[in-house]
């Protein structure tokens, strides 16, 4: 399945942490995840990915179970830089997607996780209420003190590209609140609590009529680009390479071209 339509079945949104806390419980118990939206008795294979990805995400993790009957992909959902934070703590995964480079590499330094593949590229985007009660139409007009403001914090990937967008444009930019990921930082504005918040591309498109979405051309200097890789000590090691391949493969591609991703740059 490609684009926004009904899933076949609802899968749960589980924060790094909470992956990792269940799969330790099942595995002492000897019991399947069903509490935490696994499938009883099905191998699991765990993907720790970007707050960002997903919609497209599940999308792809539904195609990867149609395609592996007796597959259970349980998603793993936070800022990268949480993500992280939880492989070098030792959670359990088995495949890591970023929303940046940079997340990745560190990884790639503690030998953390295998070779990693470009998949998707993404923009920054200024995310409003319905009818832009602000009146934001510019990049600039989110330095404006009476315009509350939601970012990202500096240390996840979406705040890092906020940076530097706002660098670009010569602007000082001071959110009223910093989160620790985009979906936060989406749910700050659509929650009324923001005039405006800095998030992605996709994550306007995924919200609907919840918010509207203001693009600025300064957002050409901050793309991120996204990569994925097995994790180094995956307890599945040969479905998390065959998931890598579906996200890299032409039908993956389009699957995160129907939520708005753009390819990665030719290398």
């Amino acid at each position: 399945m490609t684009g926004h339509g009904p899933r076949s079945r609802a899968r749960t949104h589980v924060a790094a942490g909470a992956v990792a806390a269940t799969l330790a419980a099942a595995a002492l118990t000897g019991c399947g995840v069903g509490a935490a939206g696994s499938v009883q008795g099905a191998t699991t294979l765990t993907v720790f990915a970007a707050a960002s990805l997903t919609v497209s995400f599940e999308d792809l993790a539904e195609q990867f179970e149609a395609a592996h009957p007796g597959v259970d992909v349980q998603l793993g959902l936070a800022g990268s830089s949480a993500l992280m934070a939880q492989l070098q703590q030792g959670a359990p995964a088995d495949v890591f997607a970023s929303a940046d480079t940079a997340t990745m590499d560190a990884l790639v330094a503690d030998d953390l996780v295998g070779e990693p593949r470009d998949f998707a590229t993404n923009t920054l985007q200024v995310a409003v209420p319905p009818g832009n009660p602000a009146g934001v139409e510019t990049l600039q007009d989110l330095a404006d003190t009476d315009v509350s403001l939601v970012t990202c914090a500096p240390t996840v990937p979406c705040g890092a590209a906020a940076a530097r967008v706002a660098d670009a444009a010569g602007l000082d930019l001071r959110p009223v609140s910093e989160e620790q990921s985009v979906t936060d930082v989406l749910g700050k504005v659509t929650a009324g609590e923001a005039d405006a918040g800095l998030v992605y591309v996709t994550d306007v498109a995924a919200a609907g009529d919840r918010v509207e979405g203001v693009a600025f051309p300064e957002s050409a200097a901050a793309v991120n680009t996204y990569p994925i890789a097995p994790v180094a000590d995956a307890d599945q090691p040969g479905l998390a390479r065959e998931f890598v391949d579906l996200v890299l493969s032409d039908d993956g591609r389009r699957t995160l071209a129907g939520y708005g991703f753009a390819p990665p740059s030719a290398s």
